[in-house]
């Protein structure tokens, strides 16, 4: 099953106000970066619609793998790991969230078991899952 579109987190705008003024959490494998949503950062066409707990994006730089065919398998692997972890709402004050992970070089080489579970992990370490 693929990450519903409502889920994904898109745009420039979003993207870059998260490595600005997102919180981070790092592990070995991966950064998880989150801030409060701001809906006024997206197309107004999705500003109606953001009224979910949360939304994630997934980098992955060709430094952790060359093939973009791994690549994109890495990125659906996470976003439909989220689905999993983050079924109850977020536990945040502040509304929704936007999330974002960022895979370091090396991390292509994990199993499925391993990148899952360092998902669980920062989630755990940031206070936004029990």
């Amino acid at each position: 099953m693929a990450l519903p579109q409502r889920h994904r987190l898109r745009g420039r705008k979003v993207f870059d106000a998260l490595y600005r003024r997102g919180r981070a959490v790092h592990g070995p494998a991966m950064t998880l970066r989150w801030m409060p949503a701001e809906p006024g950062l997206l197309p107004p066409q999705r500003q109606q619609t953001e009224e979910r707990s949360w939304c994630c994006g997934v980098v992955i730089s060709s430094k952790v793998h060359k093939r973009a065919v791994q690549r994109n398998r890495l990125r659906r692997l996470l976003h439909q790991g989220m689905l999993t972890l983050l079924q109850q709402p977020v536990t945040t004050n502040t509304g929704a969230l936007w999330l974002l992970f960022s895979l370091k070089p090396g991390s292509a080489t994990l199993e499925r078991e391993r990148l899952l579970g360092e998902c669980a992990h920062l989630l755990a370490k940031a206070g936004l899952i029990p």
